[in-house]
């Protein structure tokens, strides 16, 4: 299978002494849904301002496509679309104009780049947006030019940092489908987002950075699998008194409201224990919601044990 991007033994070290990046190495089939994950000032932007060269790397290697970027990145960045955090576009300027303009950056012909400007405002929502200024624009409108800038040279790879930060469930589930879309049709995309619920839906493989270290890297079911309990939420018929709440070993149960339950399980078996005991105090069950957020959970898990390991190696270097 075709690598669109392979990184291997990157570290990064800013001249303060601070060490961003520590031997980073991990690899993107191309047509892959990539998820990097990782808290605040992990490594994570760091990483992507190396791929795209506005960072410059301490040691390791990246190849785009094959393409050493240390050797040929006028060549391998074609094969990029950037999506940063920051909006980086004149806000003086009409929507369409910024599109055309940045497809000229890559060689697109200007009749070409209107094509592909309104095939792509079209698809989020910004067709009717187009001649105005980009300052008119909503910060969730500002979100979707930014990805459509990045489509505007049709990239092979497209890298999004944070793209739905800030906006509402309604523009985010948009701008969900639209990634979808693309990856069908063959785009390789890497995610990095604080909305696991984002990266759980849409990726299909995982790397979790922490430190500057990659903490696991592996496909997104298998790391959702290792994960050993579920939580529900019942809403109940009849309420939950201290006399009739159930108590079942290996099970957590908490009572949100005399009428809600809430539920964490290892196993359907223990599930349906729950509800035998419920049925047995004459508690009827209305209906249940599966709350579990198993990324967060594992991220959160994963993340604390690399701290604690590494707090524990400083502690023994004293």
């Amino acid at each position: 299978m075709e690598v669109a991007l392979n990184i291997s033994n990157l570290d990064k070290v800013y001249p303060n002494g601070q060490i961003a990046l520590q031997d980073v190495s991990l690899a993107v089939n191309h047509g892959d849904f990539f998820a990097l994950l990782g808290p605040n000032g992990a490594g994570k932007s760091t990483t992507i301002g190396i791929i795209t060269s506005l960072i410059k790397k301490t040691a390791g290697k990246v190849h785009i496509y094959g393409l050493d970027i240390d050797t040929h990145f006028t060549k391998a960045k074609k094969y990029i679309g950037l999506v940063p955090q920051e909006f980086s576009f004149n806000q003086f300027e009409p929507v369409i104009e910024i599109l055309i303009n940045q497809a000229g950056y890559y060689g697109v012909a200007p009749k070409q780049a209107r094509l592909y400007a309104e095939q792509y405002l079209k698809k989020l929502g910004l067709w009717e947006k187009r001649h105005q200024e980009a300052r008119n624009l909503s910060g969730g409108m500002k979100r979707r030019l930014m990805i459509a800038r990045a489509m505007l040279h049709k990239p092979q790879l497209l890298i999004l940092d944070e793209p739905t930060a800030g906006v509402d469930i309604e523009i985010r589930r948009m701008i969900w489908n639209f990634l979808s879309e693309l990856n069908q049709q063959g785009t390789t995309i890497i995610l990095t987002t604080h909305y696991l619920e984002e990266a759980e839906k849409l990726c299909r493989n995982i790397a979790i950075i922490d430190n500057g270290k990659i903490i696991t890297n592996t496909t997104m079911r298998g790391l959702l699998n290792s994960s050993d309990s579920e939580s529900f939420t019942l809403y109940l018929a009849e309420p939950i008194t201290a006399d009739n709440m159930p108590t079942i070993d290996s099970v957590t149960l908490k009572q949100i409201d005399p009428y809600t339950l809430e539920v964490i399980t290892n196993s359907k078996t223990d599930l349906a224990r729950v509800f035998t005991e419920l049925s047995r105090h004459n508690i009827r069950l209305l209906s249940l919601r599966n709350t579990s957020s198993r990324l967060e959970e594992l991220f959160l898990k994963l993340v604390a044990e690399h701290d604690t390991t590494l707090l524990a190696g400083l502690e023994a270097k004293r």
